[in-house]
């Protein structure tokens, strides 16, 4: 339950912690291509359960989805976690938000997208399954991420609890707000049957948090569904990341199995205050242990991009 994902020829020169600010590019302006960044990024991921077929077209773990896209002017990942209810009602979870998924994927790798703009990928690809003559149910949430190659910038969408937080120099400087309607039920997409419209929870790709800020060389981005971040508080997740000594492939690919594999072990660890029973505690709830869920994890870092 382990891929790669990675995209263009990246020229791994990148210092660990962020660039120097002696660096030349460092406020420059300049028109070539030899100044461009991208990302280096590896995915894994564990289902709640390991049902037959868990592992389904493109990355899907358990009901929770993800992609990496590659277009020529920005590197774009993103994450859903489909709402587990709707197999209650005779629905598979893990199509909606694998759908909704492959659909920003194909939509950045025809290059119908603006990098500034991740709410638009959203937002597109969503009513793309509004409009599928094939009636599409479920309910997601989402977060997408852009790296805009010649801006250097990073742009970023999110609806729900799934998110994403960038490290630099072993500090969290860039970090997701979660989106919660109230204690576990996050905003989230939705498609429901005519019967139920109205009844069923259902957000705008509007209402998604959106950021933008400047990345530099040796940032690193994880992108995650809830069932790391309610298992794992940022203090464990950046104690992983001090095992990143470089930005080649398999590094990441080892730093990513071992946070996924810690977050897939505290959540069935009923002794362990996670997050989420901590939150639970803040909401009156007297709620002990970790909380099995699907668990998605890419990681990414920022580093040159030549073509």
């Amino acid at each position: 339950m382990f891929s790669v994902l990675s995209y263009g020829r990246l020229v791994a020169r990148a210092v660990l912690g962020g660039l120097s600010q002696t660096d030349p590019r460092a406020g420059g302006g300049g028109g070539g291509g030899s100044g461009d960044y991208g990302l280096v990024t590896a995915s894994c991921g564990f289902g709640k359960d390991f049902r037959k077929g868990l592992l389904k077209k493109g990355a899907c773990y358990g009901d929770d989805a993800c992609f990496v896209a590659r277009h020529r002017t920005a590197d774009v990942l993103g994450v859903a976690d489909g709402v587990g209810g709707w197999r209650d009602y005779g629905v598979d979870p893990s199509q909606f938000s694998g759908t909704l998924m492959r659909t920003c994927e194909r939509l950045v790798k025809e290059g119908r997208f603006i990098p500034s703009n991740p709410v638009g990928i959203l937002t597109t690809s969503y009513c793309e399954l509004l409009q599928n003559k094939v009636p599409l149910l479920g309910s997601s949430t989402a977060c997408i991420v852009v790296l805009d190659r010649s801006s250097h910038r990073l742009h970023t969408a999110n609806l729900g609890d799934s998110g994403f937080l960038v490290v630099r120099g072993g500090e969290v400087v860039h970090r997701s707000d979660e989106q919660q309607h109230y204690f576990n039920t996050p905003f989230q997409l939705s498609i429901a049957p005519p019967e139920a419209e109205g009844v069923v929870l259902s957000d705008s790709p509007d209402a998604a948090d959106s950021t933008s800020f400047d990345v530099q060389l040796g940032d690193i981005i994880l992108t995650a569904t809830d069932g790391l971040f309610d298992n794992m508080p940022d203090y464990m997740i950046l104690q992983e990341l001090k095992k990143l000594k470089n930005s080649n492939y398999e590094s990441i690919q080892r730093t990513a199995r071992s946070i996924a594999e810690q977050a897939h072990e505290l959540a069935y660890d009923p002794n362990y205050m996670s997050p989420f029973a901590q939150f639970a505690c803040d909401n009156g709830l007297n709620v002990r242990g970790g909380k099995p869920d699907d668990i998605t994890v890419l990681l990414s870092i920022v580093a040159e991009y030549t073509d």
